[in-house]
């Protein structure tokens, strides 16, 4: 299988790097060209133009910043044209449903296959190859990718098209909220004069336990906030979350006031920084350090 992969952002690298350890013949593309360097140095053909990766693909993975990125590439850059009819592309990208909707009707009237496969993970599970990975669309057409795609991750098929996106806005919700009540507990009990790592250890195995207490709160007890999956990012999310759930006509109240919290965040200089760093926002609201 020849595979095309497109976006070398902080999870395309790792990403792309396990399908060229895994011995696969990889051919990469990126708009910052010298991003493609450590791929090349793993074996992998770098190309110029996305079109030209794309070209003899039998699969395609697309790892792109968000939907609108996404549209250009495929759409306005003639990657849709430049694949070959009867190919498989996976976008892992994260983009809202309606966009993986339309992306699937628009590839399949050029007789290319679709799967929306957003991860969840972070940089990680990127390198480690455990993403969560949720996927939208034909079952046969995951099965297929499979030989590319557990090498990255666990794959679930939870639906139609859209579907895998559904699902990312879900797990967005959940680690974004989650990020926000951790930060909030945590500066509660700094507040009140108890160290928050003693707090963090002694609420571990408890209810309030959970992989972003012990990931994003230890960030937030060493203050490292160099950006994993950025506030940038989350916000985007929230906000693709927030818009599906009006198209549906479904009233989200707590994402909404989350999406509130990282926009201040975001224009409060901390766009680039880790989505741990909501706990820096919501320190300054307090007047703490």
């Amino acid at each position: 299988m020849r595979i095309a992969f497109l976006g070398l952002g902080l999870m395309g690298v790792p990403m792309a790097s396990r399908l060229c350890r895994a011995g696969l013949e990889v051919h990469v593309w990126n708009r910052t060209a010298e991003k493609t360097a450590p791929l090349v140095a793993l074996g992998a053909h770098a190309h110029a133009n996305a079109t030209d990766a794309v070209r003899h693909a039998d699969l395609t993975i697309t790892m792109l910043e968000h939907g609108g990125i996404v549209e250009l590439v495929l759409f306005e850059q003639g990657v849709a044209q430049a694949l070959q009819s009867g190919s498989l592309l996976v976008d892992m990208s994260s983009i809202a449903p309606d966009q993986a909707r339309s992306h699937a009707t628009r590839l399949h009237a050029l007789g290319v296959r679709y799967l929306d496969a957003p991860v969840s993970g972070g940089t990680l599970g990127a390198e480690q190859g455990t993403l969560a990975i949720m996927a939208g669309g034909a079952e046969a057409d995951l099965h297929e990718a499979q030989s590319a795609l557990h090498h990255l991750g666990k794959s679930t098929l939870v639906g139609q098209h859209g579907c895998g996106q559904l699902a990312k806005l879900a797990n967005q919700m959940i680690v974004g909220i989650t990020i926000g009540a951790v930060a909030e507990a945590l500066l509660l009990c700094a507040k009140g004069g108890a160290d928050m790592a003693k707090v963090k250890e002694a609420i571990s195995g408890g209810f309030a336990d959970s992989r972003i207490l012990q990931v994003h709160g230890q960030r937030m007890v060493e203050r490292d906030f160099a950006p994993r999956g950025r506030i940038s990012v989350q916000l985007k999310d929230m906000r693709n979350a927030l818009d599906t759930g009006k198209q549906l006509g479904f009233d989200a109240p707590i994402t909404q006031l989350l999406e509130q919290l990282y926009a201040q965040a975001h224009d409060n200089g901390l766009a680039g920084m880790d989505q741990a760093a909501l706990f820096a926002e919501l320190a300054r609201r307090n007047g703490m350090r």
